[in-house]
């Protein structure tokens, strides 16, 4: 427990000076703090899958943070100017969108997210959603005015087109909810140049739904699909609230998640962006089609007396009857 205590402590320590810092080289020492932190959580198991999973994550981070230093150095060298601001050089610019993509799991950068996620246990999982991203998009907030919009709106809709497409013959859960995050975060880098609050908004609603979604699995201890469709007899009132999550997460009105979805297809509307605001909500009919699966398993309730014939089943030696009828 004491251990645990001074990982979270300094998450949130790294978390609070990269999110409160002006300069390059403390937002990038939070930065490294998070990463440091994160990493004994993540292998907490001695799983070889979770170790594979540290290993990933610490080589992508390591890799995304030289990147962000070497942003910031570039455009002190051109401009003189340490504060996050006002980075303004077209080159750092570039080089500073790719590490905070890698640090997010972006397309083209999100191949360890999915892999990592797989190997952290649930709460793991649910940091490495939420809270291990509040960094990266505060610094992208940060300097949203001088990113390039035609590279980030791209990077957005493939996000969101691929985090879509790649959950859909998803097993795992945790890697459902992993793609899952990708496709938001393709909402969150479309409109951070035009309305950065609505990126905050976006993040906050989807950070609540997941942490939601997160302790919901981690209470009902479910990690695969099919485990997830025989968990309604144990808490329906949980899986009940667990549907409406999922339900919300996917942005159907009336539920919290379709707010802001609404606001930036409004927003990308008032910015002569209609065309990219149509493709990115028909991208979202994708990640639609894996929630509404996942709710589907949760709603599900197996009748009565296939219960009873696999009581049977387990209690007797099975007779062909009830091996057909298992079948069937």
């Amino acid at each position: 427990p004491q251990a645990n205590l001074i990982f979270i402590a300094s998450l949130l320590l790294g978390t609070t000076i990269t999110i409160s810092s002006n300069h390059w080289i403390t937002a990038w020492m939070g930065l490294e703090i998070n990463t440091l932190a994160i990493l004994p959580l993540i292998s907490k198991s001695h799983h070889p899958r979770a170790i594979e999973a540290a290993t990933k994550y610490f080589l992508t981070q390591a890799a995304a943070s030289a990147l962000v230093l070497f942003s910031s150095m570039t455009n002190a060298w051109c401009t003189g100017q340490w504060d996050i601001t006002q980075l303004t050089h077209p080159t750092s610019c570039l080089i500073l969108t790719s590490a905070v993509a890698m640090k997010l799991g972006l397309v083209p950068f999100h191949f360890w997210f999915p892999e990592v996620l797989q190997g952290s246990p649930l709460t793991t999982g649910l940091l490495l959603s939420t809270i291990m991203k509040l960094p990266p998009i505060t610094l992208l907030y940060m300097t949203s005015p001088s990113l390039n919009p035609t590279l980030l709106t791209t990077l957005a809709i493939f996000s969101t087109a691929l985090g879509g497409w790649m959950g859909l013959n998803q097993t795992q859960v945790r890697k459902i909810l992993a793609f899952s995050s990708i496709s938001h975060l393709g909402w969150m880098a479309i409109i951070i140049i035009y309305n950065p609050k609505l990126t905050l908004l976006n993040f906050y609603l989807y950070t609540m739904m997941t942490a939601a979604v997160f302790l919901t699995l981690n209470t009902i201890k479910v990690l695969k699909l099919s485990t997830l469709m025989t968990t309604w007899t144990k808490i329906p009132s949980l899986n009940a609230m667990l549907l409406l999550t999922l339900l919300s997460l996917a942005g159907l009105p009336p539920l919290t998640g379709f707010l802001p979805k609404w606001l930036i297809i409004q927003e990308l509307t008032k910015q002569d962006m209609a065309p990219a605001a149509m493709l990115i909500s028909l991208l979202s009919l994708l990640s639609l089609f894996f929630y509404l699966r996942l709710a589907y398993c949760t709603a599900i309730t197996l009748p009565p007396h296939t219960t009873n014939h696999m009581k049977q089943w387990r209690t007797n030696k099975p007779t062909n009857i009830t091996i057909a009828m298992l079948t069937t």
